[in-house]
């Protein structure tokens, strides 16, 4: 079966002057996938989003969507509708207003726009608030809010620029949860821009991970995690240790590494310079006396009470040869 994809990216660069921010990335994201662009702050993630958009033009190469090359177009001509970190409500109309705006910029009669407004309102459960303003609703009411005006122009593609940045943490994974049931329910393809490691490997179907204006790795989220490209997408995806073992780096997981029974199984000895307690395991922060970088170990609940660790302590650790990601 030929995979279709509804956006590509091809040699797709991005200037601000003589400053480069995206250098020619080629990417390809299938048809309902929920696709995340993670990064650090500067990477080009946002930008990558903005082009696909419409609101950057592109410095040199192409983007499609649906098979289209919208490289020219307007962001209205695409097919793409934009999610806006702020949400970029207006605070003077109502929430049915928002979500009818662009019905009205179109020209569609009032009634016709308001019953749609009303259809997507019901969607993401915010029918009850349709009379409210924007300054009257919570953090995850308005992105609701900002959700259903993306949707009501039924979109190809949702774009997503960091949407729950905003939110506190309990709202931030209630909303997050939601999110995805919505990509599921209406199976339309989403690429959601983010910082969050852990966003990314919840949402994502395909996460792309950009480093310094280019794509370090992009793939399924437990290929990216499991199977990191190098010493960047080890370190940035969280969770791994770049060791040096025999002239050549390996990643190896958090939770993979082990306390030592004794020396003569430990394969280093580091020194202890943190120690975090998180309820279902521990977090400990080794320092190698002859590497430049810290370690990171997780020792679940139960043995770490069994067997505390100090700070300042010096330990063994080991862990197995499967467990070696070469980079």
């Amino acid at each position: 079966m030929t995979t279709k994809y509804d956006v590509e990216l091809i040699a797709a660069t991005k200037r601000y002057g003589n400053t480069v921010a995206v250098n020619a990335i080629s990417l390809r994201i299938a048809s309902g996938t929920y696709c995340c662009l993670l990064g650090p702050s500067g990477c080009g993630k946002t930008s990558t989003l903005r082009m696909i958009a419409g609101h950057e033009d592109v410095s040199e190469g192409d983007i499609l969507v649906n098979n289209r090359n919208v490289t020219e177009f307007a962001p209205a001509e695409r097919g793409t509708a934009m999610m806006f970190q702020n949400y970029a409500l207006f605070p003077h109309m109502t929430c049915l207003e928002n979500v009818a705006f662009s019905q009205r910029m179109k020209g569609v009669g009032r009634a016709r726009r308001l019953e749609m407004a009303r259809e997507f309102l019901s969607l993401v459960e915010m029918s009850a608030f349709e009379k409210r303003r924007p300054g009257e609703l919570s953090g995850g009411q308005q992105q609701r809010v900002a959700l259903a005006r993306a949707l009501i122009t039924k979109p190809k593609v949702l774009l997503l620029d960091e949407p729950l940045s905003a939110l506190d943490p309990f709202l931030r994974l209630k909303m997050r949860e939601e999110l995805k049931q919505f990509q599921r329910e209406l199976g339309i393809t989403f690429i959601h821009v983010t910082h969050s490691q852990d966003e990314a490997l919840a949402l994502g179907d395909q996460i792309v991970v950009m480093h310094d204006g280019e794509i370090s790795q992009s793939g399924p989220a437990a290929d990216v995690f499991d199977r990191p490209d190098n010493d960047f997408v080890a370190r940035f995806i969280g969770g791994h240790n770049v060791i040096t073992r025999e002239d050549r780096k390996v990643a190896v997981r958090a939770d993979r590494l082990k306390l030592a029974e004794s020396a003569a199984t430990a394969l280093m000895t580091c020194n202890v310079t943190a120690v975090e307690y998180q309820g279902t395991h521990a977090r400990i922060v080794m320092k190698d006396p002859d590497a430049a970088e810290s370690l990171t170990m997780q020792v679940p609940d139960a043995e770490f009470k069994e067997r505390p660790i100090d700070v300042g302590a010096d330990i063994g650790i080991r862990w197995e040869a499967a467990d070696e990601h070469s980079l």
